[in-house]
């Protein structure tokens, strides 16, 4: 029994070393690119396909700003 105390105590160093969210925009951005993909998705299966095509386009733009918040916050916080 006592193997089972030193994984134990060797799980919890592992997820207090763990940092938490500090851009909370990051979250949001994954969810608005997944959303104007959605969206587009939907465009194209009912024929609509140049209201899909800008969605489309809108997800790559949404995309490349969640990217360009991430690698931000990586040099702002320095890790």
């Amino acid at each position: 029994m006592e193997k089972m105390g030193a994984a134990d105590s060797q799980l919890e160093d592992l997820f207090e070393q763990k940092k938490p969210v500090r851009n909370p925009l990051v979250p949001v951005g994954a969810l608005l690119t997944a959303g104007v993909l959605t969206a587009g998705l939907i465009s194209f299966r009912q024929g609509n396909s140049q209201l899909g095509q800008k969605l489309m386009r809108a997800r790559v733009v949404v995309q490349g700003a969640t990217v360009a918040l991430m690698v931000g916050s990586a040099y702002y916080y320095g890790d």
